[in-house]
């Protein structure tokens, strides 16, 4: 399965950098886990950010932000088979869960729910 990892990643850092940096790395930490267990893990931010980047944008919540961040997700969920939303307060995860429940993608909140196809 691709795996949309949806967690915090702005919310609760009021746009500090390294706070943001580390939401994204409690993002990371599960995708490892998820590829060892035969699927392939995605986070929007690896793609949004670059695209981000490339848009000139100059702060979070700037208009090439919004134009790019929460799209990129939307997008990709319509590739995606299942969603993995790790714990914390974020809308954009919530929203990512809620779009995702209505497209009947399956919705995980652990590690453990995630079959291992790996036939291990």
């Amino acid at each position: 399965m691709l795996i949309l990892i949806a967690g915090p990643y702005r919310s609760g850092t009021n746009d500090d950098p390294t706070l943001m940096k580390a939401n994204l790395a409690r993002l990371e930490a599960v995708a490892l886990p998820i590829f060892r267990k035969g699927h392939i893990p995605f986070i929007g931010e690896w793609m949004a950010l670059p695209l981000i980047r490339l848009a000139g944008s100059q702060q979070p919540g700037d208009e090439a932000w919004e134009e790019i961040q929460y799209p990129v997700a939307h997008r990709m969920l319509e590739r995606c088979d299942a969603v993995l939303r790790i714990e914390g307060a974020s809308k954009g995860a919530d929203e990512d869960v809620r779009k995702a429940r209505e497209m009947g993608l399956k919705i995980y909140y652990s590690l453990e729910e995630i079959p291992d196809e790996t036939g291990v």
